[in-house]
């Protein structure tokens, strides 16, 4: 009574869109008409290949528009983020500024924060040429290694 149950609760067995038996060639009098011929399964097959790219074409652009509209996202926050950056180094520019100027005076206080931060980009403009010549090196046509 289980069993019996269990196979009427389970679903099919084996491919939704192919017939589960054919008659065998003597039932129908030796001819096969009720099998499918190679051109119907190729035909099958060519369609079940269809439907198939299209399902992934669809998967893949709907794919492509959510990592667009997170990368546009992901670029505003970042934007925005490097503002705020730029702002809090002028704040502390400015500030460098004003805590010197009781010391030294505001023109020298002026002057030992642009030596600094001329000093700090000539430093940095050094490591970015640094970098290029690097990936330079990795994609010239001489082979020196």
């Amino acid at each position: 009574m289980l069993e019996q149950n269990h196979k009427e609760r389970a679903g099919p067995e084996g491919p939704l869109d192919v017939p589960g038996e054919y008659p065998s060639d003597t039932e129908n009098d030796g001819g096969t008409a009720d099998r499918p011929s190679l051109a119907d399964d190729l035909l099958a097959l060519f369609e079940d290949g269809k439907t198939y790219a299209e399902a992934e074409m669809a998967y893949q652009k709907s794919r492509a528009g959510y990592t667009a509209n997170r990368l546009k996202g992901a670029l505003a926050l970042g934007f925005g983020a490097f503002g705020v950056l730029h702002l809090a180094l002028i704040a502390l520019t400015v500030g460098v500024v004003i805590a010197l100027t009781p010391l030294v005076g505001p023109w020298i206080a002026t002057a030992i924060v642009t030596v600094a931060l001329i000093v700090i980009g000539i430093i940095l403009l050094k490591m970015l040429k640094a970098r290029i010549d690097d990936i330079r090196a990795a994609f010239s046509d001489d082979s020196h290694d």
